[in-house]
Formats: structure tokens, C-alpha cells, sequence
């Protein structure tokens, strides 16, 4: 079992990877989402459809605090992709929390990863996968 994810994603799947011992890709993985998070309490837009709002609610960033990991208990078993260009989270704090994990750090590169194909060969090592043919 391995699992992927992507900013807030790569927040979840530390924890998953910590609880169930597997291997976690991450790909600009969100450190501290409750710090982050905690000043949008309240009415939200949408990101993709500002006419659509939802209530991003306290209790929200207290279910995110409580699946916080400290030390990781396989730091081997994780994998970071990190863009110092991404514009939403600091690549400094992600390589910061992951100093005894696999990482790949991309110089420039965006949130979203836009090349992310190019390290799929990297990915699938240390998933040990065999890509498609």
C-alpha cells in the first residue's frame, strides 16, 4: 500500500503513511494547515466558481491539529516533491519537515507541480512500479 497526495493531500497521507506504516508520496505537501487554514473561518468562495460558498468552520482546524504527526516513524518511507517556486506554501518549511526523507526538490516549479510528469520515472522507483508500456 502506498499513497499520493498533493498539498493539503500530502498532509493526509503523512498522517495515513504514520498510522499505517506505508510508503507516502508527497507533492508540495501543506506543513501546518491549521496555522494556515485557521484565518479562513468562516463564509468562503469557491476557488474554481466564486459564486459557489461554503462555511469552512473552527472545528474544522481542530480535526486538522489532532492529525498532526511529530517525529515520523519511517521517514524512509516517504518521498517529497517540492517546488521552491510554489506560491502557496514555503518550500522551506516542507523540506524542513521532512530533513531524513527522500526529496526532490525542483527549482522553480509552481503549486500544481505543472511538469510533474517528468518525475514520474523517480516516482515509480520508489513506489517500486514499472510504468506502463
Amino acid at each position: 500500500m502506498a499513497i499520493i497526495g498533493s498539498s493539503l493531500g500530502g498532509f493526509y497521507a503523512t498522517w495515513l503513511a504514520a498510522f499505517r506504516g506505508c510508503k507516502a508520496a508527497l507533492l508540495n505537501p501543506a506543513i501546518d494547515p491549521a496555522r494556515d487554514l485557521a484565518k479562513y473561518i468562516g463564509e468562503q468562495s469557491a476557488w474554481h466558481d466564486p459564486a459557489e460558498h461554503f462555511y469552512f468552520a473552527p472545528e474544522f482546524v481542530d480535526e486538522l491539529r489532532a492529525l498532526e504527526v511529530d517525529a515520523l516513524p519511517h521517514p524512509e518511507r516517504i518521498w517529497a516533491l517540492i517546488a521552491k517556486g510554489d506560491e502557496v506554501l514555503d518550500w522551506r518549511e516542507m523540506t524542513a519537515r521532512y530533513p531524513d526523507s527522500q526529496q526532490v526538490v525542483i527549482e522553480g516549479g509552481d503549486h500544481a507541480i505543472s511538469n510533474f510528469d517528468q518525475y514520474l520515472p523517480q516516482l515509480f522507483e520508489f513506489l517500486d512500479l514499472q510504468p506502463a508500456p
